[in-house]
């Protein structure tokens, strides 16, 4: 039986915001198509380069940062090493010079006002997010690469068929939850261990551990920062950034140094609910607060729905005594293979799904993540996973002005909190007894994709994106 093979570091990938779809995969085509040029001998005799946007890409691409995506990626530049406070100046250099320098090595003329199309009428059949480079050489010749951009970072170029990492034989091959439920069974391993197992076929499980742990570094970075960074999003709907305020509120006063501390300091308030709760939403706002401002973040499993996993997890290390490594890397891991049967069942792409495909599958990853660390069983873990999900069912995408911003922010806190209350019904509950199986909600989901209305799935033209006046901030 053939699979698809998925790595915990394809599913959580380090980058920089707003979207996955609409800013890291088109960087990661950018990049892909210059290095064409250079594997085939023509990137120093080129003379001109343009840039095609079509579907969603095209509609929500500026509020995004998909032009400013592309122009990077043509330069080679990398998303997860990028100094993110150098981006304005570079666009602005691009802009004011009207030139390009294709990966980093050859100057070319480029107008990014007449260079980059946003073709908003135009779709192409496989893919909403689909983006074209053309170049041609002084000698005349042309070369042109189409890209899809399918939700999550994952790019997929016109004509291929591997999607995620090189295909590997791994040792529990698994399409499903019920593949997954079914080596679970037959080892008795928990989920975490299975990934680990399959993470073997490509690196050492030291490095697994290694990149699992940097992952959780910059998932912690980028909460911290954003629960000290006040100010406005950019993009002129003039949302105020709530995460620094609603820390310091808080806090109340209570001094620390660093990021320990701080944690020290969060968990020495207790456990009242009501002061768990503005935590979790507190972190989760802090972390899409960041992504708005094309901060560094990580795709988990997309930047829209970045705050929702970290979140959790940080509410189980700060709340749950889950501050040791090992429990982090379960977490993750287990969070991971979620995150993969969802890809592969249905989708992790809002032009494709809208945003259950997003806020609803980080939602089921981080249920699952918490419910494992818990102590949950395996049927325990994909229950928690099943209930998260089931309430997310049909959730539309219809970001105000095309940013991910209003209404995506908050919904990163709705998906935190129903994680956490998806994890605790699990937990409580008997899942021989549940009606609704994950694989059942999953089918669904993708049934739901299917049939939902096309202005739903990122494109601004219905929901809130056509009711709230974009000179409204968000509270």
């Amino acid at each position: 039986m053939s699979y698809e093979s998925i790595s915990v570091f394809d599913i959580f990938k380090i980058g920089v915001g707003p979207s996955s779809s609409h800013t890291l995969g088109p960087w990661r085509a950018a990049q892909r198509f210059v290095e064409t040029l250079r594997n085939k001998n023509v990137l120093f005799d080129i003379v001109e380069t343009r840039v095609l946007l079509y579907g969603s890409l095209a509609k929500t691409g500026k509020g995004h940062g998909t032009d400013i995506a592309v122009q990077l990626g043509l330069c080679g530049d990398d998303p997860v090493t990028f100094a993110v406070d150098q981006i304005d100046a570079k666009i602005n250099d691009i802009g004011n010079m009207k030139k390009i320098i294709l990966l980093g090595l050859h100057e070319v003329d480029f107008d990014p006002n007449n260079d980059i199309e946003f073709l908003i009428t135009e779709s192409l059949p496989f893919h909403p997010n689909a983006v074209t480079f053309l170049a041609k050489t002084k000698n005349g010749e042309n070369f042109a690469e189409t890209y899809y951009s399918i939700g999550g970072g994952f790019v997929v170029k016109e004509g291929d068929d591997v999607i995620g990492s090189e295909i590997v034989q791994l040792p529990f091959p698994i399409n499903n939850a019920t593949d997954l439920q079914h080596w679970c069974l037959k080892t008795g391993m928990s989920i975490s261990d299975i990934v680990m197992e399959n993470e073997a076929g490509w690196r050492p499980e030291a490095e697994t551990k290694e990149g699992v742990l940097n992952i959780w570094r910059v998932m912690k970075e980028c909460i911290y920062r954003g629960c000290h960074t006040a100010g406005m999003l950019p993009g002129g709907l003039h949302v105020k950034r709530r995460g620094a305020a609603l820390n310091k509120k808080l806090i109340a006063g209570k001094s620390y140094s660093d990021y320990d501390s701080w944690l020290q300091t969060i968990s020495a308030g207790g456990n009242d609910f009501k002061y768990t709760l503005d935590w979790v939403s507190c972190f989760a706002l802090a972390v899409n607060e960041e992504n708005a401002a094309f901060g560094r973040v990580v795709t988990a499993p997309t930047n829209g729905a970045a705050g929702v996993i970290p979140a959790v997890l940080q509410y189980y290390i700060a709340f749950c005594d889950g501050n040791k490594e090992e429990n982090i890397i379960q977490f993750l891991l287990t969070a991971s293979e979620i995150g993969s049967i969802f890809k592969k069942g249905a989708t992790l792409s809002a032009a494709m799904g809208g945003c259950q495909a997003e806020i609803g599958v980080s939602s089921a990853m981080a249920a699952a993540g918490l419910t494992e660390c818990m102590g949950g069983t395996q049927k325990q873990v994909m229950m928690a996973s099943e209930i998260a999900m089931e309430h997310h069912l049909g959730l539309t995408c219809d970001p105000i002005g095309g940013l991910v911003q209003v209404p995506c922010i908050e919904r990163n806190t709705m998906g935190a909190i129903k994680a956490i209350t998806a994890s605790q019904l699990a937990l409580q509950s008997t899942p021989d007894f549940a009606k609704v199986s994950l694989d059942a909600v999953i089918k669904t989901m993708w049934e739901t994709a299917i049939d939902m209305n096309h202005k739903y799935k990122e494109t601004a033209d219905g929901g809130l994106a056509i009711n709230v006046p974009l000179s409204l901030p968000e509270c």
